[in-house]
Order: structure tokens, then C-alpha cells, then sequence
């Protein structure tokens, strides 16, 4: 049977759903996984590619916006199928203050959904998910718009913190 030229990782991952553990590597070899961030909130964002126009503008908007992440109680973890030396590269270039992981084999993007190929191309979609203190997924965001994204993740954050 022949092979469509793209697949996309099927969306397994829904509000209200168990969000998929994992551990992954960061960018100077530690391991993070999601049940370390159990008893905070998590925004968890796939995105495609290091040193990218679009990717570098969500990291820096994220980035510009860490303080009050962390006011909310909110960790914050990039995923992509970069390897860990690129993501140090792009975190020390960026100064950025959150953890960026390596899914190299794209396992953990397959199981949230976010896993596409295009041929032998194999990329995260751009994809987040803000995953409350049990675990649990509470909002997903499959249109992200970069320059926004930061902004809309915490006004979500904050209306989620007060119910």
C-alpha cells in the first residue's frame, strides 16, 4: 500500500483528557517529565523547528511574558524533534528562562497529536496545551497565531484560575 506524502498525528489529546506523561531531554541532557510539574500548571507547546522565524517569535513571546507565568504558578516546556544541542543553541541565543525538550524519535508529539510528515519529513505541529495541576488537560490550541499565543495562553490561564 502506498504511503500518502504527509501524515498527520491523529489528535488524541482533548480538554478534559489525561495529558500523555513522558520524559524527554532538555537542552544540557536533564531529563523533565510531566509528572515533575504535578501540583502546578503547564503550558506545553509543540512547535516545528529551532531558529525559525515563527518558532523564534513564540519562544520570545513567551520569553517576554515568563514573569507572569511564573506569578501564576505556570511552568512552561517547549517540544520539538530538534536535537539537544540545537535547542541549547536556540535557548542561550534567545535567552530563553523555560526548558526546551528533544522528542527525537517524535513519539511524545505522535501521542498529543502534534506529529506531522511530509514525506521523510518529520516535524511537531504547532500545537499547545495547558495542562492544569492533576494532569489534566484543560485547553488545547491547534491554530496557534505566534505573536498572540503568550497573551491568549495567559488570559486563559487566568480565567481557568478563578473557576
Amino acid at each position: 500500500m502506498r504511503q500518502p506524502w504527509f501524515v498527520l498525528g491523529r489528535t488524541r489529546c482533548q480538554s478534559g483528557s489525561a495529558a500523555p506523561d513522558f520524559t524527554l531531554l532538555d537542552g544540557n541532557g536533564q531529563p523533565h517529565s510531566l509528572a515533575a510539574y504535578r501540583g502546578r500548571w503547564l503550558l506545553l507547546y509543540f512547535y516545528p523547528r529551532d531558529n525559525t522565524p515563527l518558532c523564534t517569535r513564540e519562544a520570545c513571546a513567551v520569553r517576554d511574558s515568563w514573569g507572569e507565568f511564573a506569578r501564576l504558578n505556570a511552568g512552561v516546556l517547549g517540544i520539538s524533534l530538534d536535537n539537544a544541542a540545537s535547542h541549547q543553541q536556540f535557548a542561550a541565543a534567545q535567552n530563553l528562562p523555560f526548558p526546551l525538550l528533544s522528542d527525537p524519535t517524535g513519539e511524545v508529539a505522535l501521542q498529543y497529536g502534534a506529529l506531522l510528515r511530509v514525506g521523510p519529513v518529520r516535524l511537531a505541529r504547532r500545537f499547545s496545551f495547558l495542562v492544569d495541576p492533576h494532569g489534566h488537560i484543560r485547553k488545547c490550541y491547534f491554530k496557534v497565531q505566534v505573536d498572540r499565543h503568550a497573551r491568549d495562553v495567559l488570559d486563559d490561564l487566568r480565567q481557568l484560575q478563578t473557576v
